[in-house]
């Protein structure tokens, strides 16, 4: 796949600018968006939650934009590349080029967007006072599973949805079910140890929680952990990757 990006690399390097500036096409302030959306977001949350809700918890904003902040790349980067195929049937129907590139634009698309947020996450830590250290380095494995994570789920949703148009409707209710499970605005510690342990059955929490381990902890998360958080990106690629392969040769017969 790799030796593929490299000799299709001008084509990939075209298709990323043109899905990252494609959504902010024929709006005033353009790419700033990409800035400002996720800014404004983080200011009404700390105007809602620190100001009328008075919630106690220390830095309860950055916990809320923790979770936030990784719930809204994985469903950003999950809805684009379901439709990355049907999107790009016009080219890929016409010229031979891998149907994966287009999938992994969208994901690099979406990296940006949460790479410019997390940026913005970092700067409101340093204001709200929270310490930096050397573990934040360690950001990158969750931020490396995520990416894994998602170009798995990405593949197996565009699959599905060349078939099953109805998938895009199906998987906007697993992703609310999903946000409520993954514990943005609540935390967990008023579960029992049995249910705080079932809410690691879900890859989106698990990392939201390794985030907000070295952010708001300041601690490295065990071992154990990090097998899981790689475990669950592993298994999705490999899904993905298994039943692009399988449809592929079917996929221009039905877009």
């Amino acid at each position: 796949m790799l030796q593929k990006i490299r000799q299709y690399h001008f084509l990939f390097s075209e298709l990323v600018k043109r899905d990252f500036t494609k959504k902010y096409k024929r709006t005033v302030l353009g790419m700033a968006w990409s800035i400002l959306s996720p800014l404004m977001t983080l200011l009404i949350m700390w105007l809602v939650f620190s100001n009328f809700f008075g919630n106690s918890m220390k830095h309860y904003v950055i916990y809320l934009f923790t979770g936030q902040l990784v719930f809204a790349y994985f469903t950003d980067s999950t809805n684009l590349c379901m439709n990355a195929l049907v999107n790009n049937a016009s080219i890929f129907t016409k010229v031979n080029v891998p149907k994966y590139l287009f999938l992994l634009s969208q994901n690099v698309s979406s990296l940006i967007n949460f790479g410019l947020t997390l940026i913005l996450l970092f700067v409101f830590s340093a204001v709200d006072g929270v310490t930096f250290t050397w573990k934040f380095l360690t950001l990158l494995y969750p931020i490396t599973c995520l990416v894994c994570f998602n170009v798995g789920m990405g593949m197996i949703l565009s699959a599905f949805f060349v078939f099953f148009r109805d998938m895009q409707y199906l998987w906007g209710v697993v992703t609310q079910l999903l946000m409520w499970m993954s514990a943005i605005f609540y935390t967990i510690e008023g579960f029992s140890y049995k249910i705080q342990l079932l809410f690691l059955a879900n890859p989106i929490y698990l990392y939201i929680r390794y985030f907000r381990k070295v952010i708001l902890d300041g601690v490295i998360p065990t071992p154990q952990f990090h097998l899981l958080g790689a475990a669950y990106a592993l298994i999705a690629l490999a899904l993905g990757t298994y039943v692009y392969r399988k449809y592929n040769h079917e996929f221009l017969y039905y877009v």
